[in-house]
């Protein structure tokens, strides 16, 4: 993984807080957990490098190619 990607999407999310807890701050405490929540969401799946993970139907075709083997 890269270390430049950690620190500058570290760095973003910490930016984002800062600049919208004023806001975040005068309301309930189930609005701040749930803005924290997506916040942190959004910062973990920014370190997948998603575009190149495989889908779903590499994972059928990995599980299923051994029986299409011994079917032929």
């Amino acid at each position: 993984m890269k270390w430049g990607v950690i620190v500058t999407m570290t760095v973003l999310a910490v930016l984002l807080i800062l600049y919208e807890w004023p806001r975040v701050k005068k309301l309930p405490k189930k609005d701040k957990v749930v803005f924290l929540t997506l916040v942190f969401m959004a910062w973990v799946l920014s370190m997948f490098d998603l575009p190149n993970v495989p889908g779903p139907t590499t994972l059928v075709q990995a599980l299923f190619k051994p029986f299409g083997i011994v079917l032929e």
